[in-house]
């Protein structure tokens, strides 16, 4: 018997013990797991997850969820926002609590995802999220993204320190530019990036209102698949949850919202106005109030954008106004 065949181990699923996945954010985001954010350049990807590091930071619940935790530790490593003057500014404006959230000094030694310090940087702080913006300054200097026997283990290395410290994984990355293919092949590098991540999100902007970026999830293997979630980024970064979007995922890479017929529009325009016509009122009324009338949340955007309504931001949340 060969020394090969003597070292095979095998183990049957009945010794398996089962267990469920746990979720930073439902469905969108597990712990233990990597997940892929990808999305053109100044599309609201590190916005978004800038706004999602906050939120854990200090505790709060992921929007639209009821489930609130302990503010937990986070690390955001980003090669491409300084600390100093994009990063933290814009943490602050999310309302983070940045003893919380930390970032590895790598300015002496670069770091990769074979890098052993993201391990134990995670350990020493009992980081809950992680942060890889964007992948591609992370991959090392020999590797070739494009060629999956030089992506593939890393991306393997970097699942296993997923799961071994329970920590949610998460890496931008930027799109390629092969129009018209699905959204799974859309992003920089090797499938098999996306082919390690459990979910896969993009984010991308509507040209018929340029504030509003949408989350789409085109890959989820652990759960449903989330519906478009929509938020909106004014001119001083701050976001504002805007919710289920109605969108599909084709609509979004072209940019394009617009299958709503006119007289959808036209409705929501008279309906906007009616609801604005004795001056501002809380943007959650208005939403609540159109979507019982049976219009779409991108039904009210573009009656928003058409009637360039303003958003003011006061203590209680934002407002609409004429």
């Amino acid at each position: 018997m060969s020394e090969n065949k003597q070292n095979l181990s095998l183990k049957y699923f009945s010794s398996v013990t089962t267990r469920t996945v746990n979720w930073l954010w439902y469905p969108y985001i597990p712990y233990g797991k990597i997940t892929v954010i990808q999305g053109d350049p100044g599309d609201g990807k590190t916005t978004l997850v800038l706004n999602i590091a906050a939120l854990i930071s200090n505790g709060s619940s992921m929007p639209e969820s009821n489930s609130r935790t302990n503010s937990t530790s986070v690390i955001y490593q980003s090669a491409e926002d300084g600390a100093e003057d994009t990063l933290k500014p814009r943490l602050m404006i999310a309302g983070a609590d940045c003893s919380k959230i930390a970032f590895i000094d790598d300015s002496e030694a670069g770091l990769s995802i074979s890098d052993y310090r993201i391990e134990a940087a995670i350990e020493r702080i009992n980081a809950r999220l992680l942060v890889l913006d964007p992948l591609q300054a992370y991959l090392g200097d020999n590797s070739e993204m494009n060629r999956a026997d030089g992506v593939r283990p890393l991306m393997k290395q970097l699942t296993a320190v997923a799961e071994r410290t329970g920590c949610a994984i998460v890496i931008i990355g930027h799109m390629n530019k092969a129009s018209g293919s699905k959204g799974i092949y859309r992003g920089l590098g090797s499938i098999d990036i996306t082919a390690a991540a459990r979910s896969v999100l993009l984010v991308g902007r509507l040209k018929s209102s340029p504030s509003t970026r949408i989350m789409a999830q085109i890959k989820n293997s652990l759960a449903p698949e989330g519906k478009p979630f929509a938020f909106e980024i004014n001119e001083d970064s701050a976001v504002r949850w805007v919710g289920e979007y109605d969108i599909t995922v084709d609509e979004l890479l072209n940019g394009d919202d617009c299958q709503n017929d006119g007289s959808r529009l036209s409705e929501a325009v008279e309906c906007l106005v009616n609801s604005l016509k004795d001056g501002e009122v809380p943007c959650t009324k208005i939403y609540a109030d159109l979507l019982d009338m049976g219009i779409s949340k991108r039904s009210i955007d573009r009656a928003k954008k058409k009637l360039e309504v303003k958003s003011t931001k006061h203590l209680d949340g934002w407002y609409w106004s004429l």
